[in-house]
């Protein structure tokens, strides 16, 4: 039986895969957090991969706080970049295969069509810059990495856009999003079981490294995507759209940041849902009946 190592196995897709590990019983997951293995510390990442004789790793950990890596840029390239080194090393070592996830941040928002895998990347914050450095540091140290870059991840797991959406409309009062942001949401679910199906392909001969493109199918605003939860919800909040100069927050995001999932589709064969089908299964767990 293979082993597969899940890191940040406490946030929304780590949980989301460990919800959907028991489908796959050829595997023994080993999930962890930073209280069981601290991917700061690079001999500790490399005495875990050796001594549970890991075969494949799926990096879930990430200093996610975009505002908020502004003024932690050291916390934010400890774990975005140098861990995911450290991460790759291991793997190299012990030849185990990596699968990264990464983000929509690494490009500047500019482009007018759904951005492809070799696209310029050209990232306007720290945290997108901290998530591009950690895709070339790992592929220095293991050139044959999977890396997922997602974009809108939410989920039932932990805090998210949806969630915060909910949460504010729980009163009738107005709901202000903005709506010159343009991407795709996607379901931390789909985004793990993608993830799954290439590890099983993987066992079955069909690995194909490389660098991918990963969200649910369909475009929306910020705006749109709190019409469409507010509507599934039930509530009855108005929502009104703002310009993002009437948002302003501490680090940029990029206005355009649709991915194009042609590649991941043709390479694994993956079915990919629209995003509106995937909020509604999502909103049905977080949702009493």
């Amino acid at each position: 039986m293979k082993t597969v190592l899940i890191t940040g196995a406490n946030g929304q897709l780590g949980n989301s895969i460990r919800l959907l590990s028991g489908k796959h019983p050829r595997f023994n997951f080993l999930f962890t957090d930073v209280d069981q293995l601290d991917i700061c510390d690079k001999e500790a990442v490399r005495s875990y991969v050796q001594n549970n004789a890991i075969d494949y790793i799926v990096n879930c950990a990430a200093y996610t706080a975009v505002d908020k890596a502004e003024d932690n840029i050291e916390l934010c390239t400890r774990i975005n970049r140098d861990a995911v080194r450290y991460l790759g090393e291991a793997a190299g070592i012990d030849g185990a295969r990596i699968i990264h996830v990464s983000t929509d941040y690494v490009f500047d928002g500019t482009n007018y069509c759904p951005y492809v895998e070799t696209d310029t990347t050209c990232p306007v914050s720290i945290y997108g810059k901290t998530k591009l450095e950690g895709e070339k540091a790992l592929l220095e140290a293991c050139p044959d990495a999977v890396i997922i870059r997602t974009a809108w991840l939410y989920s039932e797991f932990g805090s998210n856009f949806v969630k915060t959406v909910l949460r504010l409309s729980e009163n009738p009062n107005e709901l202000r999003f903005i709506f010159d942001q343009v991407g795709t949401p996607t379901y931390a679910g789909d985004l793990a079981a993608a993830i799954l199906q290439i590890i099983e392909q993987g066992e079955d001969g069909a690995y194909h490294p490389g660098i991918y493109h990963f969200s649910d199918e369909g475009v929306c605003s910020w705006y749109d995507f709190t019409v469409k939860i507010v509507q599934l919800a039930g509530r009855s909040n108005k929502v009104v759209p703002i310009e993002t100069k009437d948002y302003p927050t501490r680090a940029s995001r990029p206005h355009y940041s649709v991915l194009n999932k042609s590649k991941i589709k043709k390479t694994y064969g993956l079915i990919i849902p629209h995003w509106e089908e995937s909020l509604q299964v999502c909103l049905k767990q977080l949702l009493p009946l």
